[in-house]
């Protein structure tokens, strides 16, 4: 993945409820249709720099299959990255975009 996908990914998953490691790993492979893979060598320092910068909040809870499990949410602070992260992705999309297929523009 590129440099700060996964933090976009991340904070994308989590605007739609509040998750678990686990859930937010298979949200982003489902979602791609298993494309990109979450590893957790990667998802877990990225959800503590998420967490540290205020941009999600932990929370202890009951997962589905009854264990304890620390679940992510998306903080107001958040919300504000991920349109900012958001809008410059497709920013970049469309920069690349005219470079690999200039003949389309």
């Amino acid at each position: 993945m590129l440099q700060g996908t996964l933090d976009l990914l991340i904070l994308r998953t989590l605007s739609a409820a509040p998750a678990h490691g686990h859930t937010i790993a298979h949200a982003i492979e489902h979602g791609s249709d298993d494309v990109l893979q979450v590893e957790h060598g990667s998802l877990y320092p990225a959800l503590h720099r998420l967490e540290d910068r205020g941009w999600i909040a932990s929370f202890w809870g009951t997962s589905d299959n009854n264990r304890k499990a620390r679940y992510y949410r998306l903080t107001k602070s958040g919300r504000e990255q991920l349109s900012e992260q958001t809008n410059r992705w497709e920013e970049l999309v469309r920069a690349i975009g005219r470079i690999l297929k200039p003949s389309e523009q």
